[in-house]
């Protein structure tokens, strides 16, 4: 796989096939990436009435979660030890020939603020707002500003496009998500793989 550069970024939104809208700025154009500013729309447990977890049988999101939104120039407190889902404010479109690597920013994750715990892959085919895994690891409270150029994706150019874009799975549980979506890991319980 071969990492688009700045250029090469650069003619891929010009001629359409990345789509980041609204558009970005030439600030948020780095040598290897492009910088995606935070939204504000978090969701948070609701530690005080979930006693745990079960992912086989959550049958929504709104029993383990809360949705919080907040105005632009208000400030979300990321506690200690907390994990809250958070979106980024561009609606992004990935080709079938790219793959995108999501990465929290170095300032940021001098803060102790991590970006995401698990979800780094924008796959091929990809379109909507990504959710954010954002934890605080470190051991004061830090204000998170929507609008602040939270995280980076970069583009990675495969082989060959893809045989089956995420676009075109029957199984595409976050395409053209909006907002930041709870785990939807109940919809594979029913496709186990034998062991």
């Amino acid at each position: 796989m071969v990492v688009l550069s700045d250029r090469d970024i650069k003619r891929a939104l010009k001629e359409g096939k990345i789509s980041i809208q609204p558009d970005v700025s030439e600030e948020q154009i780095n040598p290897s990436s492009v910088d995606l500013r935070l939204g504000n729309q978090f969701r948070v447990f609701k530690h005080a009435e979930v006693t745990h977890i079960d992912q086989r049988n959550t049958s929504s999101a709104d029993k383990i979660m809360k949705l919080i939104e907040i105005e632009p120039s208000t400030p979300f407190i990321i506690h200690p030890g907390e994990f809250v889902l958070g979106i980024n404010h561009e609606y992004i479109k990935v080709p079938d020939d790219l793959v995108g690597r999501l990465d929290g920013k170095s300032s940021w994750g001098r803060l102790g603020i991590v970006i995401h715990s698990t979800a780094g892959t924008v796959d091929p085919g990809f379109e909507g707002r990504l959710t954010l895994e954002i934890a605080n690891i470190s051991k004061v409270p830090v204000c998170l500003y929507p609008g602040s150029r939270i995280c980076k994706v970069t583009f990675d150019t495969l082989s060959s496009p893809s045989e089956v874009p995420y676009n075109m799975r029957k199984d595409a549980k976050y395409l053209k998500q909006m907002g930041p979506e709870a785990s939807k890991m109940t919809k594979e319980e029913g496709k186990k793989i034998p062991l």
